[in-house]
């Protein structure tokens, strides 16, 4: 996810609550989508894509933290 921010995405790990526990939330909707679509854990489609649409929520949010860190950095 977001590549071309590997770095500043190690910084803000380290350097932002915020976007840690966005970050690991995000990470632990996909293993739980990956999950119920491979049936180790039940669930049913609608269940399944009410979690991606949660997921690309926070996906947007981390985008967005992204971008201001790095606007803040080049300032």
């Amino acid at each position: 996810m977001f590549p071309e921010y590997r770095d500043l995405i190690t910084q803000l790990k380290t350097t932002d609550r915020h976007f840690l526990n966005l970050f690991d939330k995000h990470n632990e909707l996909d293993q739980k989508i990956k999950n119920m679509e491979s049936h180790v854990e039940p669930g049913t489609p609608v269940e399944i894509e009410v979690l991606k649409k949660e997921k690309l929520a926070l996906k947007d949010e981390l985008y967005e933290v992204l971008r201001k860190a790095q606007a803040a950095q080049t300032a």
